[in-house]
């Protein structure tokens, strides 16, 4: 019994060999993501916004006009759960829908003025943060990191 003792003993005082996590991207993005979230959802919440909210404003804001399912795809968000996002969105007065006067089949988007308001402001949060999270990076190393991040999703 003592001898078992004393092997859990070293083992615990020793620290754990994560060695085959931590030579992942995956894991090392989702460590990294953890961390940012955590800011983000604290800073945001003033807003009430949610990081998918924020991303809708965001590419609605840079994009006036688009439609309903170019936004899904921009998004990668599935058109039945960016319906139920738009509609939450709309009913906070940020986000109006319009027929498509090219196709009357589609909708067109865009950001209320309360819309583009909340999304500057939450744009300007979201930059301050990010710039908080990463301050152990430089400009450059930031800027690497971000290029590479998007070859892996956008490697086009």
């Amino acid at each position: 019994m003592r001898r078992g003792l004393t092997v859990a003993t070293k083992a615990s005082s020793r620290a754990s060999d994560d060695s085959v996590l931590t030579g992942l991207v995956g894991y090392n993005c989702r460590r990294a993501y953890v961390q940012i979230r955590k800011t983000f959802i604290d800073r945001m919440s003033v807003y009430e916004l949610r990081p998918v909210d924020f991303s809708v404003l965001a590419v609605l804001h840079a994009n006036a006009g688009i439609t309903q399912k170019r936004l899904s795809m921009a998004l990668s968000i599935s058109p039945p759960n960016l319906a139920v996002l738009l509609d939450r969105l709309q009913e906070r007065g940020l986000v109006a829908r319009e027929r498509n006067p090219d196709d009357g089949r589609s909708q067109v988007l865009s950001l209320t003025a309360a819309g583009i308001r909340m999304a500057e402001q939450a744009s300007q949060t979201a930059e301050s943060l990010e710039r908080e999270a990463t301050q152990m990076l430089s400009d450059t190393e930031r800027r690497t990191l971000i290029r590479l991040l998007r070859k892996i999703y956008q490697p086009d």
